[in-house]
């Protein structure tokens, strides 16, 4: 393997999928979601599998203690295999948003995939419930969490850490942008 060739057309997946003008409009979106949110009082409920289960509970905390909107996960082990165990792990994500939710809430959903049917059956039941969705996939357009979203940021790409990376890297700016600045102290020294 040539490993400058390999380097070379990996990070040039991210110069060409990182930023563009509809990247830039769904984060303005996002972050106009948010601040609603916050302004209502209303609460955004993140979820996801594997590493995107990981940025969802990133998202969930930075969107709280940053950006003053209050957001919850429901990956703790105890909430997950209850749920999993009595109404099937295709439906965890759903019932807990069902236990959870309320009308005016959003729901922020991750899967790399757009297909695993935790998330997309959770994005079913937020919609019936009146709520937004708002999702992160990779691979197909035409995936079902994509199609089941009222916004939806998309990576065309199948490399699994290209997807994630940049979920992550559009997830942390739209808070930077609800924020207002991208250096901020995140930590209030008492004493």
């Amino acid at each position: 393997m040539d490993a400058q060739a390999f380097l070379d057309d990996y990070f040039a997946q991210y110069r060409d999928l990182l930023i563009n003008a509809e990247v830039e409009k769904r984060i303005q979106e996002f972050a106009t979601l948010a601040k609603g949110i916050r302004a209502a009082k209303r609460k955004m409920m993140f979820a996801g599998n594997g590493a995107s289960a990981s940025i969802a509970e990133h998202g969930a905390v930075d969107f709280t203690k940053q950006g003053k909107v209050r957001a919850v996960t429901f990956h703790d082990p105890n909430l997950m295999t209850c749920f999993a165990n009595d109404f099937g792990y295709d439906h965890w994500v759903a019932k807990a948003i069902e236990h959870y939710g309320d009308e005016g809430d959003a729901v922020v959903l991750i899967s790399t995939s757009g297909q695993s049917p935790s998330v997309v059956n959770a994005a079913h039941k937020a919609r019936d419930m009146g709520m937004q969705v708002i999702s992160f996939t990779g691979r197909t357009e035409d995936n079902a969490l994509k199609a089941a979203s009222d916004l939806s940021f998309w990576v065309p790409s199948h490399a699994y850490n290209v997807v994630e990376n940049l979920h992550s890297i559009w997830l942390t700016a739209t808070i930077d942008f609800v924020i207002g600045k991208a250096e901020y102290e995140t930590r209030d020294l008492v004493g």
